[in-house]
Order: C-alpha cells, then sequence, then structure tokens
C-alpha cells in the first residue's frame, strides 16, 4: 500500500511539475523550429551537413536504449571531423528511462542557456509520448527526406525508428516442457507462480501490453480463442467488461512478478532447472551471453509449427523526436538521417529489433516483421492513452 501510494504521489508530481513548466513556456507561434524541420525535410544529406555545421553548441541525444550511445560514436566518426563533433567534449548520448527523458526535457525547457541540453530523444510508449505531444511543445517531429518513401506511412508521424517484441518463451528441457497452442491454457491452475512477468506497475510496456487486451479487437479474439478452447462461450465475472479484462484478471493471478529485468528473467528461465515454467519478455535476450537460447522456446517462429490463438506477444515501437529548444536542430535531423539508415541502424541489428526503415531486413534466423505484426498484439498508443487510467486502476487492484 505504501508503494502505490508512493508511486501515485511520485506521478502527480511529475505531471504537475511538467505543466508548470509548460506554462512557463515561451510561445513562439511555430512552435520553435517548425519552419526548419520543414526546411530539413526537404535538404538532402550534403545540404543537411552544410546546416549542421553553422550551429553552437554540445550535441546531445537521450535514449531509452543503451546502444544509442554506439549510433553516437557511429555518428561522430562518420561526420565528427566536418561538424566539430567529438565524443570526449561536446557530442554525447545518455541512456535514460522514459521518464527521467522527460523530466530532463523539461528542466532544459526551461532553461534560459540550453547550450549543452539535448536536441534529440530516443523513447517509447506512445501513449504517453502522445500526451507530451498534446500537452507541451517539447517535441518535433522529422521525417528525413533519404527515407522517406522507406518509412510506412503510419511509422512516420511520430517517427518509428524501430520495432521490439515481447514473446511467450519457455524452458524446452526436461520432461515438464510446455505445450500449448491458446493464450487461455496459461490461465490453468497448474501454470500458477510458474509465467515470469515483470510487474505491468514497474514497467509500462507491459501494463500497455494489457491495456490492448481490452481494446475490442483484441477482446473479441479472446472471447474466439476462449470459445475454441473451451467449447462454451466465455463467461465474464462483474468485473471484467470484456474478455479482454477477463484474460488479464486470469492471467495475472498465474504470473510471478519475483524478476524485475526481462534479461534477468530470459537467464533464470533458460536454466534446465526450471523445466515447465516461461515468461513473456523481449526476444533480444536471447542474444544476452548469460542465457542459454538453445533451452528456450519462442512461442512463434515463421519457418515452424508453432503459434498461438489469438497471439503470441507484444510488440511496441521506438521513436524518434526532435527536442524542440535543443540547441542543435539540423545536427539532430542529421541524427536522425543517420539512424534511420542500415549503418545507423547497427547497434540495434540483431534478433528482436525491427527497423522502421522498411529497406532494413531483419537479421537472419529470425522471423519478418510482418510475421510478427501479424502474429503478436501491436501497441496502438491513442487507444492507450484514451483507456489508460481505467485499465492501470483495474490491474493495480488486481495486484497490489
Amino acid at each position: 500500500m505504501k508503494q502505490r501510494i508512493f508511486a501515485l504521489a511520485l506521478a502527480l508530481v511529475m505531471v504537475v511539475g511538467v505543466f508548470a513548466l509548460v506554462a512557463c513556456q515561451p510561445t513562439t507561434g511555430d512552435n520553435g523550429i517548425a519552419d526548419l524541420i520543414a526546411a530539413g525535410e526537404k535538404m538532402t544529406t550534403e545540404e543537411l551537413i552544410a546546416k549542421a555545421k553553422e550551429e553552437k553548441g554540445d550535441f546531445v541525444a537521450y535514449g531509452n536504449s543503451s546502444r544509442i550511445v554506439d549510433a553516437m560514436e557511429g555518428f561522430v566518426a562518420k561526420y565528427g571531423a566536418e561538424l566539430g563533433l567529438d565524443t570526449k567534449t561536446n557530442a554525447k548520448a545518455d541512456k535514460q528511462s522514459d521518464s527521467a527523458i522527460y523530466q530532463l526535457i523539461a528542466q532544459e525547457a526551461g532553461s534560459a542557456n540550453n547550450s549543452k541540453g539535448a536536441s534529440m530523444v530516443l523513447v517509447q510508449d506512445g501513449a504517453t509520448l502522445s500526451t507530451y505531444l498534446k500537452a507541451t511543445t517539447f517535441f518535433d517531429n522529422f521525417i528525413p527526406k533519404k527515407y522517406a518513401e522507406s518509412i510506412g506511412d503510419t511509422d512516420k508521424t511520430p517517427l518509428v525508428h524501430q520495432y521490439i517484441n515481447k514473446l511467450f518463451i519457455w524452458n524446452n528441457t526436461g520432461d515438464n516442457v510446455p505445450s500449448f497452442t491458446n493464450v487461455w491454457e496459461l490461465t490453468d491452475a497448474k501454470y500458477s507462480g510458474k509465467i515470469f512477468f515483470k510487474s505491468p506497475n514497474l514497467e509500462q510496456v507491459n501494463m500497455n501490453f494489457l491495456i490492448m487486451l481490452t481494446k475490442e479487437e483484441w477482446a473479441q479474439k479472446l472471447a474466439d480463442a476462449y470459445q475454441t478452447q473451451f467449447g462454451k462461450a466465455i463467461t465474464l465475472d462483474t468485473d471484467c467488461p470484456n474478455a479482454g479484462y477477463q484474460f488479464i484478471k486470469d492471467f495475472l493471478a498465474n504470473c510471478n512478478f519475483s524478476i524485475d529485468s526481462d534479461t534477468d528473467i530470459a537467464t533464470d528461465l533458460s536454466n534446465p532447472t526450471n523445466s515447465g515454467k516461461l515468461g513473456l519478455f523481449v526476444l533480444s535476450k536471447l542474444r544476452s551471453s548469460s542465457v542459454i537460447a538453445d533451452n528456450l522456446q519462442v512461442a512463434a517462429w515463421e519457418d515452424k509449427e508453432v503459434a498461438i490463438n489469438p497471439f503470441a506477444g507484444f510488440m511496441y515501437p521506438l521513436y524518434c523526436q526532435m527536442v524542440t529548444n535543443g540547441p542543435r536542430p539540423y545536427t539532430a535531423m542529421l541524427f536522425i538521417e543517420y539512424m534511420m539508415s542500415e549503418e545507423g541502424f547497427e547497434p540495434w541489428a540483431d534478433m528482436g529489433s525491427y527497423s522502421g526503415n522498411t529497406t532494413i531486413k531483419e537479421v537472419e534466423g529470425d522471423s519478418s516483421l510482418s510475421f510478427w505484426k501479424a502474429n503478436l498484439v501491436v501497441e496502438d498508443a491513442n487507444y492507450i492513452a484514451s483507456i489508460k487510467t481505467t485499465v492501470s486502476d483495474f490491474v493495480k487492484k488486481l495486484i497490489g
């Protein structure tokens, strides 16, 4: 109870702080750099470089992926000499949580001298981003001309840098290997305490996954899957408006929230002693040196007869955004263009990451982005934002 009160108080402080800063922001009429972006979206790489050469101040980027540091190093190696940038002095990328990134940008937005503030961010959780885009003037969208035709229309605003997938994955060793074809099987009492899942109260991505299940499209698919599994129509508890809520309730009752890291979940599950257990975590964790990947079975592969009705996990984007008050807007545009290139995506080019640039294919051995989108629940930021409080409160009542 104390943790919940603290979390609610912290969330309230963050919201009040952000909107206090918003109220203090000068109104520029064009949202700060809208005109620069409109011009930049028509520029070639060479033209962006020429404009970036004229800029002063540090070049800073914040990202919720540690690999943004590698991307910055590659960018500076490629363009640093021309732009006067060096990762030891005036160019850096910092890995931060989404909440920390928003706090930093809010602080920098109110600074009289922002020469060392961020000019670009890489964030996830589209619902939270959409709230900031509506309520503040912190961010602006940029679509590089060079890759405009290679980015899907629905991935342009806000700009999707990549997709990440979280999948049902289980230990395939021993005599107690899980074998299921329907997600409702995971509500069976035999899985009680055996499904490792980071608490949705601590990780927004997991909460967003649950929220998406209440959308009518997925609620109907879950109702149909229930009919298939049990041969009868689903009966809803009084606190469950549709089958999505019912699945959340029954699924969470079997979940084990004791591990708060996807890497640790993957590592623990891959131990042969954990036969019969499974988890929902990011596919990319299979590449970790601490994980015995051969001991884990993924719930869906394009070339294998493994599929779960009606979904095998969750897929969500990471977004690139310009920072309105950043000191180096054209440098940020060039960096975003670089990150959308095959070279710039290289730090993420591994199983479980899929570029928003459709010309960059998945790594060998992985399934295609189109396959994953067809077999996973895909984040709908607008829906999540519209019902976030309602579903979050429902979940918190279930797990405290």
